[in-house]
């Protein structure tokens, strides 16, 4: 019984190191971690009459498991798409803000060109071209290596800033319901002055009445 048990463990220590030298030589290894995009994130922005997209692009990539640092923005309305470079992700972070598709400016930074807009024989006119699908616009994601949803919408005309062309006569119905939010505008500020004038003028006449009566 003795010999048994012997031999049983003198196979077992046989057997043990090999296996305990293959695991020192191969220890197990650890799954890279997937990189994400987490903290990303877009906005429109009104600028000088000028629409545009600021981005921020935060990639966090411990174990430079990403095989592009170059970053994209795609904008879609679920018909038409369209991409945006944005740039090089530098030490895992990218910043700034480009021109919203079909935006322009001149030389000086001054608007040129509104998306769903044309310059006709000096005269601006809605149009559905010139990325007008832009204004609209279902869904935007940034692209590295991975991608991410990130909410984004045309930056809204206010008082102080319009993303449609001034002084056109023309302004896009979302623009004008920005406005009316925003402010009085001049018909209803004549309504309410020629209200006034007609109180003043009745008080007048009703006074005026008065001291006629007396006499």
């Amino acid at each position: 019984m003795l010999r048994k048990v012997a031999a049983i463990a003198l196979v077992a220590a046989f057997l043990t190191v090999p296996t305990a030298a293959y695991a020192e030589q191969y220890p197990p290894t650890t799954p890279p971690a997937d990189p994400t995009l987490a903290g990303s994130a877009v906005t429109g922005i009104c600028d000088g009459d000028v629409p545009y997209i600021g981005y921020t692009v935060d990639l966090i990539d411990p174990d430079n498991v990403s095989t592009g640092h170059t970053a994209t923005l795609v904008l879609s309305d679920g018909s038409n798409s369209t991409s945006i470079p944005l740039g090089t992700i530098v030490n895992g972070t990218l910043s700034g803000r480009v021109l919203w598709p079909g935006a322009a400016v001149n030389s000086d930074g001054s608007p040129a060109g509104w998306p769903g807009w044309d310059l006709v024989d000096g005269v601006w006119v809605e149009t559905d071209g010139n990325f007008a699908w832009t204004r609209s616009i279902t869904s935007a994601t940034i692209t590295v290596n991975p991608s991410i949803s990130v909410p984004l919408s045309y930056p809204p005309s206010s008082p102080n800033c319009a993303t449609s062309p001034r002084g056109s006569g023309a302004v896009s119905a979302a623009d004008t319901e920005t406005l009316s939010a925003t402010g009085v505008s001049e018909a209803t500020f004549a309504v309410a002055f020629g209200a006034l004038g007609l109180v003043v003028i009745g008080g007048a006449v009703l006074l005026l009445t008065r001291r006629l009566a007396k006499r």
